[in-house]
């Protein structure tokens, strides 16, 4: 790894927040979907919804924050197709600078758009009455599976925002991601879905990611749960990460 790895992604990563500074109309938008279905389940389907909670937006929260970074990480892949487009890698690439720090800056700055588009997810849920008596332990164990389902779809991101033809073919990759959750335990139990669709609700990502956390908000036993959550973080992102960054390679070559 270049010695001046380090330095150079601190520069890119300050300019691609300056960016984000100019037109904070991206950190809006990626919050008003999510707030869009927050309010509307809550206050629309809520009643007619049994989850055998006492709260609905207490057990719709973690899937709403998950298609919060869903929806945000699409603008990574824009972002990367816009500085292609724009001959941005070529310039670097006659400078020396480490070439990963790059990619590294544009994830980086993912991970503090959505969690800044989390925490104001997480605001409006408090306003609607969203409580939890978790400590410290547990809201950091929550931002740290939040954190790590960002860095892994943040890596697959950046294959679509390197391959593209098209702004729209940039962005257009996320919209399975952020309906994944409706196919999961995010809005009702899978014990409610019939027999095919509750065996794949009960066996893809989101569910376990999403019970684990809702677990941590209410102080409930997690079980087995978070494990099987990191273990789909961590695969998924070894997964993204090396694909991404031959893809890299290979469109810089």
């Amino acid at each position: 790894m270049n010695r001046h790895f380090l330095g150079d992604t601190a520069v890119l990563l300050g300019r691609s927040l300056r960016h984000i500074g100019r037109s904070p109309d991206t950190i809006i938008t990626t919050a008003v979907m999510p707030i869009a279905f927050l309010l509307l389940f809550v206050y629309v389907f809520g009643g007619a919804i049994e989850t055998g909670t006492d709260s609905y937006v207490n057990y719709l929260l973690p899937g709403i924050l998950l298609i919060t970074i869903a929806s945000g990480i699409s603008y990574t892949a824009y972002r990367l197709f816009l500085d292609l487009q724009g001959g941005i890698f070529e310039r670097f690439q006659s400078m020396p600078i480490a070439r990963s720090s790059v990619l590294w800056a544009h994830v980086l700055t993912s991970l503090v758009a959505n969690m800044i588009s989390v925490v104001v997810v997480v605001g409006v849920a408090l306003v609607m009455g969203f409580r939890s008596g978790a400590g410290v332990l547990a809201w950091l164990a929550v931002a740290g599976i939040l954190l790590l389902f960002t860095l892994a779809l943040t890596w697959i991101a950046v294959v679509p925002g390197l391959t593209a033809k098209s702004v729209d073919g940039a962005s257009a990759f996320s919209y399975p991601l952020v309906f994944l959750p409706f196919v999961s335990s995010a809005f009702v139990p899978t014990d409610t879905m019939p027999g095919p669709v509750r065996a794949f609700a009960e066996h893809q990502p989101v569910t376990s990611i999403v019970n684990a956390i809702r677990r941590l908000f209410t102080e409930q036993p997690v079980g087995t749960d978070i494990w099987v959550a990191l273990a789909w973080c961590v695969g998924i992102l070894v997964a993204a990460y090396v694909f991404a960054v031959v893809t890299y390679r290979r469109r810089i070559s």
